[in-house]
């Protein structure tokens, strides 16, 4: 099944909240998810803890360099999507997980500080392919935007990225306070209270959106299998 890592090698980056976004809203619609926390917050983890047992969400917390491709494997095969969260950083098990993902989102909000982060996951990203002829699907994700208007900055880095070839993704994640309350709450956006959380309604349509343009690109069926290339590529290394 697909194995989704969100990276950007800046922290701060809304990072764990659009892997928790897509996670959650996947396993909504019926999927099942296992989410990798491989970031050493350990927010998901957390969010997990609080949350108590979710349908369809299985979140593996004990991650490192030498567990991490068995945890792959086996949420291959039990799951629809494996979804990994990865530290901002780039360092070895960053390298690992992206060498092993069908696709790598790399959310960036508006600032120069998360646009260079990004940077060092697209450069990363080339440099596989040059020393390994691995090709890595990869998209952008432009997240935090304010109600839905984007600024000037916003358009700069989407024109900047796509002149260099990157697929940038459709739907941006907004801010919304319910997309914060998730990890003080726990649950899902669907087990907040309206009453409660302003917009709620809106973030819940952003959620399926942006789920949907993931599902689009990575449909359940379409699988690539790269990994035993990746691992005699480190191997060799």
């Amino acid at each position: 099944m697909p194995v989704i890592s969100f990276a950007n090698a800046k922290g701060g980056a809304g990072k764990t909240t659009a892997a928790l976004i897509l996670s959650t809203e996947l396993a909504h619609q019926g999927y099942r998810v296992v989410i990798i926390d491989a970031d050493p917050q350990r927010w998901i983890s957390q969010w997990a803890e609080l949350s108590g047992p979710q349908p369809n969400i299985e979140v593996i917390s004990e991650v490192s360099v030498g567990s991490l491709q068995g945890h792959i494997r086996e949420g291959r095969r039990s799951s629809d999507y494996v979804i990994i969260d990865l530290a901002g950083a780039r360092d070895a098990l960053v390298t690992m997980a992206i060498g092993l993902s069908d696709h790598v989102m790399i959310p960036v909000q508006g600032c120069a500080m998360d646009a260079k982060g990004a940077a060092q996951i697209l450069d990363l990203i080339e440099q596989m392919r040059i020393a390994g002829n691995l090709v890595i699907p990869h998209s952008v994700v432009l997240t935090r935007v304010v109600s839905m208007v984007t600024t000037r900055a916003l358009l700069a880095i989407k024109g900047l990225l796509m002149a260099r070839g990157v697929n940038v993704i459709t739907t941006p994640i907004v801010e919304r306070s319910a997309f914060r309350d998730i990890f003080e709450t726990g649950g899902t956006l669907y087990s907040m209270d309206p009453q409660r959380v302003s917009n709620l309604d809106k973030a819940r349509d952003n959620s399926r959106f942006f789920a949907e343009e993931i599902m689009r690109i990575l449909p359940v069926k379409v699988v690539r299998s790269a990994s035993s290339k990746f691992m005699r590529l480190i191997t060799a290394a």
